[in-house]
């Protein structure tokens, strides 16, 4: 009879699957790394960042574009853009810029770590900075000293009709500008039209008024993003075209325009389940460009993307120790965690994220149907479903045979939303980060990049 953990598994999804492996003790590998052994070595509550995953996404996407381009021929080059706010930790950072990607940001302060990033050595002025965001006068003050620094590949992207009239008088050299479209979002959401960017019907007009003869400024670039990423359905397309149908008429008026930046929205993997055609995506968003370059007889344009969530996503790794089993009524075991779902995965609460979650050991043990909870006093600390079902399943709780689990793929936005090294619900602790790489042999390395939060902290914070 197959009711073992490894049955359930291999029987509802194709197993093993990239990233993820079980060896014959039923002991689960991430990125070929021995889970256990970390744990033994650490202990949880534990997340780990594996930065080797950070830059075989970023080379997959650049692979994916640049033939795209060249199945069609397309005549001009492919940019990739980190977006720093899906993770800002400087480890990441040094990760992604070691494999010459460009900078996206979306804050003042995100110039700040550009200018440390600098002075190490590790970002250098010929990138581009793309500058996008609603840009108060502080952000504004550190793209211009940027720019007057000689970062000369920095692009402020206007958001609105006012950001260029406060940026100029802070310029004393020349500086590229973009502007963002205003796209409409998809019919059932709560609004008709972004709140970001500037309307269709005001961008050509805006050029020719406020751009065009301009003594400091160029128009480099027309940025396009949907909320809802890059999918393949009619709502996306749509899009795309009527963003590329602006970049023609504005090319026809512009001849510095060179620059499309079709924003983020690759997904990552959430689920076992998931399934996406990156091929067919990059080769159908380039043929479309080209094709609609071609009917308006203008020139191709450079292609940026702006990947956030996709780039440092599938590097991260929350690990949990199940420290008791509750029977709450004949139907309801509860599994509690040693840690908070509110502390450590705050997307399973606010946008109802699911990741993927797997046992990290006693894959040869019969399973059974559990609900998750945290330690904190809040019913809503819990995680009870998949995204492939209403249903969470585990090798059978046993005291005897200590029982850990993970969640997978959750390296972008957690840190950030959480609330890092702050004060989190319940007074609830960070919990300790370990970094993985590999050396030059390709063996493991480990680093432990912060501790668990101690109550010194926590109380400083606080004002005690």
């Amino acid at each position: 009879m197959k009711n073992k953990y490894r049955d359930l598994i291999q029987q509802t999804f194709d197993w093993p699957q990239t990233g993820f492996d079980v060896d014959d003790d039923g002991n689960l590998y991430f990125h070929d790394i021995p889970l256990m052994d970390i744990i033994d070595k650490y202990g949880t509550p534990l997340k780990i960042t594996c930065l080797p995953n950070i830059s075989e996404k970023i080379q997959k996407a650049r692979r994916l574009f640049n033939v795209a381009m060249a199945k069609v021929d397309y005549d001009a080059d492919y940019y990739y853009c980190y977006c720093t706010k899906s993770n800002h930790f400087e480890f990441v950072m040094r990760e992604a810029l070691k494999n010459d990607v460009h900078i996206e940001t979306s804050s003042a302060f995100d110039i700040n770590i550009i200018d440390k990033l600098y002075q190490d050595g590790v970002m250098d002025k010929s990138r581009y900075v793309v500058c996008n965001g609603y840009k108060r006068s502080n952000y504004l003050e550190n793209i211009a000293r940027l720019v007057n620094e000689g970062f000369s590949n920095t692009v402020c992207v206007l958001d609105n009709l006012f950001e260029l009239d406060a940026l100029t008088p802070l310029l004393e050299k020349d500086c590229y500008v973009g502007m963002r479209i205003a796209a409409e979002e998809e019919p059932n959401f709560a609004f008709y039209t972004s709140r970001l960017g500037i309307r269709y019907n005001d961008i050509v007009p805006y050029y020719e008024t406020s751009i065009k003869n301009h003594p400091k400024v160029k128009l480099k670039m027309l940025h396009f993003f949907l909320n809802t990423g890059i999918k393949d359905t009619s709502y996306y397309w749509n899009e795309l075209m009527k963003a590329v149908n602006v970049y023609c008429a504005l090319k026809k008026i512009a001849p510095d325009l060179t620059a499309l930046n079709i924003g983020g929205g690759f997904p990552f993997q959430n689920s076992l389940n998931f399934n996406y055609d990156y091929d067919y995506m990059a080769e159908e968003i380039i043929a479309q460009i080209k094709a609609i370059c071609q009917q308006n007889e203008v020139p191709e344009p450079d292609i940026f993307t702006e990947f956030g969530s996709y780039t440092v996503a599938e590097s991260g790794a929350m690990l949990y120790r199940i420290i008791n089993q509750k029977q709450q009524n004949d139907r309801e075991r509860w599994n509690m965690i040693d840690s908070s779902f509110l502390t450590t995965l705050p997307d399973t609460l606010s946008i109802n994220q699911r990741f993927i979650q797997l046992s990290i050991n006693n894959w040869n043990m019969e399973y059974e149907r559990v609900n998750l909870g945290g330690l904190t006093c809040d019913s809503n600390d819990f995680y009870n479903a998949e995204l492939h079902q209403n249903a969470i399943f585990l090798p059978k709780f046993d005291e005897d045979s200590p029982l850990y689990i993970g969640f997978f793929h959750t390296g972008a936005y957690q840190e950030a939303i959480g609330g890092y090294g702050g004060v989190q619900h319940c007074l609830n602790p960070a919990p300790k980060h370990v970094i993985i790489d590999r050396d030059e042999d390709g063996e493991i390395v480990t680093k432990l990049f912060a501790k668990e939060q101690s109550y010194q902290s926590m109380l400083r914070i606080l004002g005690y």
